[in-house]
């Protein structure tokens, strides 16, 4: 009887049930902290968000941490997650484009591409380097979100990549190294990495700062509703207009929220993926 009783309280008609968690994936590139990094501690980091996306949706948030961009692209593809936070932001520009999610916010400030040389690089502006015939590049391995960018970047200022002379390596952190050793002369960095924070120290200067991106997209997917969509928006980027939700944020390397990535996350996609240069619109 007291087993009959227990299965009626938690799932008899009329009864208050606690609602299914929403799936909330987060992904912060090759740069996030690997394999070391449980889904519980990126719950306590991206609690802030977590704490918004209930108050707007009325249901629990579980976390899950994807390091495997295959396994963050099919559950987009299969609508396994509910809701994504991911760099780079080509994931979640597809899961808009491909998946039918709907993109909530971007973060501020924007993603660049550094193009980066030594202090004491002869080049002083982009514009130096065209005239140059034999320059070395590097760049992140070749199927990184940033070479795609920097090649991109590089295409539309009448620099076309070639692989013969490109070094490609698996952490931006080899980068610093390999130019100040003279193994190449200009490299390309992400303006959210590491490297990018060390630059001064490590004896660096951009010559270069590329067209902005959006940066670490928030997507929805298809099972939201225009009112919810809305709701989540707006508690989202209402975080950054409190003193606690602001302190918060900048503790995720995070100023504020862009409410309306669409339109942009679809054109960083068609910019990415065109053989032909794009004008810049800044």
């Amino acid at each position: 009887m007291a087993l009959l009783l227990a299965g009626w309280w938690s799932a008899g008609p009329g009864w208050a049930q606690t609602p299914a968690p929403l799936l909330f994936a987060v992904s912060e590139g090759t740069s996030g902290g690997g394999a070391a990094v449980t889904d519980e501690q990126m719950e306590t980091k991206y609690k802030v968000l977590t704490e918004a996306m209930k108050r707007a949706l009325g249901q629990p948030i579980r976390v899950k941490y994807m390091r495997d961009f295959r396994m963050l692209a099919a559950g987009m593809a299969s609508g396994e997650f509910d809701l994504v936070l991911a760099r780079p932001s080509d994931y979640p520009a597809r899961g808009v484009r491909d998946q039918g999610y709907t993109a909530v916010t971007a973060t501020q400030p924007d993603g660049h591409c550094l193009l980066v040389v030594p202090k004491d690089s002869p080049y002083q502006t982009i514009a130096d380097v065209k005239s140059v015939q034999h320059q070395r590049l590097i760049l992140p391995e070749r199927i990184a979100y940033m070479t795609t960018f920097c090649t991109a970047e590089l295409r539309d200022r009448g620099l076309p990549v070639d692989p013969a002379k490109t070094h490609y390596v698996r952490e931006q952190a080899a980068i610093p190294f390999a130019l100040n050793h003279k193994l190449a002369q200009i490299g390309g960095i992400a303006s959210y990495s590491g490297a990018a924070r060390r630059l001064d120290k490590d004896g660096l200067r951009v010559l270069h700062k590329s067209r902005p991106q959006p940066y670490l997209p928030l997507i929805a997917g298809k099972r939201f509703s225009p009112d919810q969509i809305a709701r989540l928006r707006d508690e989202v980027v209402g975080l950054a207009q409190t003193e606690q939700g602001a302190k918060d944020l900048a503790a995720l390397g995070i100023a504020r929220f862009d409410p309306n990535p669409q339109p942009r996350l679809l054109a960083l996609l068609d910019w990415l993926e065109s053989k032909t240069p794009v004008p810049d619109s800044r």
